[in-house]
């Protein structure tokens, strides 16, 4: 199962679908994600804290759980290699004016297609959206 950021977040922070994402990623033998989402999972946390959704003390919790999932191997992490890059650069070159796509959107779409995947976990819309153009499956676990 290839997940983008949008799902892991989901994991973590409570959130309408959080119980489905939960025991779906759970229940799944191999959650697979682009390295990019570390860095943007961090960003989400700290949003939340910033924002003052979290406190400090709950910003750290949260942070030392993804540290200790990770540590133990919950996640399997894709490296943005110089050749996913290349292939996002050409999408961009080919991509149709009417299809919104951010360039770390891109990133973890392309990190799916260069390991062969055929459908994509996504709870982002613009996303879901771009997925689909480039022949992926977007799926949302609620």
């Amino acid at each position: 199962m290839f997940c983008d950021t949008s799902t892991l977040a989901k994991y973590y922070v409570h959130e309408a679908e959080s119980a489905a994402v939960r025991a779906a990623l759970d229940a799944t033998e191999r959650v697979v994600l682009s390295e990019l989402a570390k860095a943007e999972l961090m960003a989400v946390f700290h949003r939340r804290w910033r924002e003052r959704k979290w406190t400090q003390a709950v910003f750290h919790a949260h942070s030392r759980q993804f540290a200790q999932d990770d540590a133990s191997g919950l996640w399997l992490w894709m490296p943005v290699s110089s050749g996913i890059i290349e292939q996002a650069v050409k999408t961009y070159a080919l991509l149709p004016a009417n299809v919104f796509l951010r360039t770390a959107d891109c990133l973890h779409l392309m990190t799916a297609l260069h390991h062969g995947y055929a459908e994509f976990h996504t709870h982002d819309v613009h996303q879901s959206a771009a997925a689909s153009a480039l022949g992926l499956k977007p799926i949302a676990l609620d």
